[in-house]
């Protein structure tokens, strides 16, 4: 094999680009930040921007897994903000009212209220989804709204603070050395690969956004399906609640995972997987939501003015689309390809017809 096929075998499989863009966003921040890619040991914690794209991207990796599974059937998930902003006011509010803050067994309380609201969540959108029928933009477009209201009823419109140590683990705290919610993240993300990689699961996701029907019909519970998925989906927005609100001691019922459910769905687009369903691609999706967070540390550090960087972000991503696109690429490349190539030789004129050449038919 050449070096020109496998350049191209190279740069069509499905995580060069979001890679390809990935590195290229890292390497960006060099100028502006000579020791960027510096990892220091301070009282035995690593700190580094590095790490810090980790740690702070976190909760939109879990967010945006739990929405690969959700796009991969067809649908879509609009509340996991909300569901971010109730798991966190929740988990804050029972803290907030214990004795003791930083006994085990309120912290597990306050983790399992927390964490059984955002079940509830998922099972209220996925029945609403596979069980009534409605379409699933508006099913949990539901929550997105009356969510955010809920939250505000929970913390009474206040910002809810805590001072637990063993909460502030999940989201601030570190464990050998590099912070605890990388490790929740490689936990989470291993534990769904591993099931839709490794059994039939991913399978049968797949078969439910290729056609539902047609999956149902050969037996696949396409409904069952559907509603696992937006159960996973609500439980990872409610695990990436309690990092964010742990990371701050506090819970925000109208800020808290603002607007990240469109970082999420724009991280699975980047990592390769299609809005209407079907082959889907975790790998990708981790990746896709590095760029993101990577792209924001970005803009704060070559200094993009505050009121332009959603314009540069957007900006950003559409590159991101546009070369992931086959279609951009045969356009652009091919074209390019195309003229550089020099044009074939033309037959002489008075080539005289060869005995095999068939006759010529003309119609009077």
């Amino acid at each position: 094999m050449t070096t020109t096929p496998r350049w191209r075998a190279l740069t069509h499989h499905h995580l060069f680009w979001p890679v390809a863009v990935l590195v290229v966003l890292l390497l960006v921040n060099i100028p502006f930040t000579p020791d960027f890619f510096s990892i220091k040991m301070t009282d035995g914690h690593l700190y580094g921007s590095l790490v810090s794209i980790v740690l702070f991207g976190s909760p939109l990796i879990l967010v945006a897994v739990g929405m690969t599974l959700v796009i991969a059937t067809g649908g879509i998930d609009l509340s996991v903000g909300a569901v971010v902003a109730i798991t966190g006011a929740l988990t804050c509010a029972h803290l907030s009212e214990q004795a003791d803050q930083n006994a085990l067994s309120g912290v597990f309380t306050a983790l399992a209220i927390g964490l059984a609201a955002a079940v509830v969540c998922g099972l209220w959108n996925g029945f609403l989804v596979a069980r009534m029928g409605i379409q699933p933009i508006i099913a949990t477009l539901i929550i997105m709204v009356a969510g955010r209201g809920v939250a505000q009823l929970i913390t009474d419109g206040q910002i809810i603070t805590v001072s637990s140590e063993p909460y502030k683990l999940i989201g601030g705290g570190y464990w050998l050395t590099l912070p605890f919610s990388i490790f929740v993240v490689l936990a989470v993300v291993a534990v769904t690969a591993l099931l839709t990689r490794r059994t039939a699961l991913g399978l049968l996701v797949e078969s439910v956004g290729g056609n539902a029907e047609a999956s149902r019909l050969v037996g696949i519970r396409s409904r069952r399906i559907k509603i696992m998925v937006y159960v996973f989906c609500a439980l990872c927005a409610g695990i990436a609640g309690l990092m964010i609100s742990s990371n701050t001691s506090a819970a925000d019922g109208n800020n808290a995972g603002l607007w990240i459910e469109l970082d999420a769905i724009l991280a699975v687009v980047i990592g390769g997987t299609a809005l209407t369903g079907g082959r889907f691609s975790i790998g990708g999706t981790v990746v896709g939501a590095l760029v993101i967070q990577t792209l924001t540390t970005t803009i704060y550090t070559i200094g993009v003015p505050t009121q332009t960087n959603l314009v540069f972000k957007a900006a950003v991503v559409i590159v991101v689309c546009l070369m992931q696109s086959p279609k951009f690429r045969a356009k652009v490349f091919g074209a390019k390809r195309a003229a550089q190539q020099p044009p074939a030789p033309a037959a002489p004129a008075d080539t005289a017809p060869t005995a095999d050449a068939a006759p010529k038919l003309e119609v009077s």
